[in-house]
């Protein structure tokens, strides 16, 4: 098998069992939690008690979580007590394509404005703009994600430039488009800013490598050893990190989809906390982690076709 493919199975298998590992700790401490979703009932004790023998709840913790494994090798994350006669992969799939989409295009939006940023701010910019682009990326930097939402929404309603939250009933794409820019904004903000100083960093490293030297002493122009040249080397320390930022972006949107009112899996990893619904916890902690997942494979198979020397070192 080639090394490339070899590296590639290898870094699926991981990205397996790291899901298989996020969801079985959710599930794990859902169940071991005090109490269950039927503790704040109110009504016969035996009704309740042998509706929790038929749920499975009275059994030890590692029981029902042979039960759960069971089912999950069958692709079958089991059913809703949240949302009763309701099964929690159909759950899912409702919601994680609101949560992919903020997240992606939150992803777009910060590599469009972070990485040209940093590419001129650690390359040519000089004087008060760069002094005002440190002090709005140390800004955002400092922001926590729920902070930067809270105020969005603030400017939103006072200015009426956007919507100020949710989503209506079965919208049109261009509904959809308009309701996604705070989100997008409250996501994309801090990751750009985080890109633009990771690449700014890496771009004055690049430029002052004796290959990038040589280039400038051959008489090339500036701009096309920036761009052509010293980009490339910058591109290695950016994207090994990259699925960092993607878990990063992923674990935010959860916060941020909560307190804009987004329907996405925060939401209804909220409702699952609430109503100790623990496959729905499960469920949607199994899902984000497929998305983290996802972006460090994603990256690391990137950054193994840009820098041969990163697949040969594994």
């Amino acid at each position: 098998m080639p090394p490339f493919a070899r590296f590639v199975l290898k870094r699926g298998a991981t990205a397996l069992v790291l899901i298989l590992i996020v969801a079985s700790a959710a599930l794990l401490l859902a169940r071991a939690s005090p109490g269950d979703h039927l503790t704040s009932f109110e009504g016969d004790p035996k009704a309740i008690a042998a509706e929790r023998h038929r749920l499975g709840l009275d059994d030890p913790v590692i029981r029902q979580y042979g039960r759960w494994i069971s089912r999950v090798f069958r692709f079958d994350l089991g059913e809703s007590v949240r949302y009763p006669g309701r099964a929690v992969s159909a759950l899912i799939a409702e919601r994680a394509g609101y949560s992919a989409l903020v997240g992606i295009a939150a992803l777009l939006f910060a590599t469009l404005v972070g990485i040209p940023t940093g590419v001129v701010t650690g390359s040519r910019l000089r004087g008060p703009l760069r002094i005002g682009v440190r002090v709005a990326v140390v800004l955002l930097l400092s922001l926590p994600p729920v902070v930067l939402s809270l105020a969005l929404l603030l400017l939103a309603s006072r200015t009426g430039w956007f919507p100020v939250g949710g989503l209506p009933s079965d919208p049109t794409p261009g509904e959809i488009a308009w309701y996604l820019v705070l989100p997008v904004l409250a996501l994309g903000l801090p990751v750009a800013a985080v890109l633009e100083r990771l690449q700014a960093r890496a771009i004055a490293d690049a430029l002052a490598t004796p290959s990038v030297l040589a280039a400038r002493a051959r008489g090339i122009s500036r701009g096309r050893v920036v761009w052509r040249h010293a980009f490339r080397q910058s591109l290695t320390p950016v994207l090994a990190v990259y699925g960092i930022i993607i878990g990063s972006l992923i674990s935010g949107s959860f916060v941020v989809e909560y307190v804009m009112t987004w329907p996405g899996l925060g939401r209804l990893m909220y409702d699952g906390l609430v109503s100790r619904d623990a496959n729905l916890v499960a469920g949607c902690a199994a899902t984000g982690a497929a998305f983290l997942a996802l972006g460090v494979f994603a990256a690391d198979v990137a950054l193994a076709a840009a820098d041969p020397r990163f697949e040969r070192s594994r």
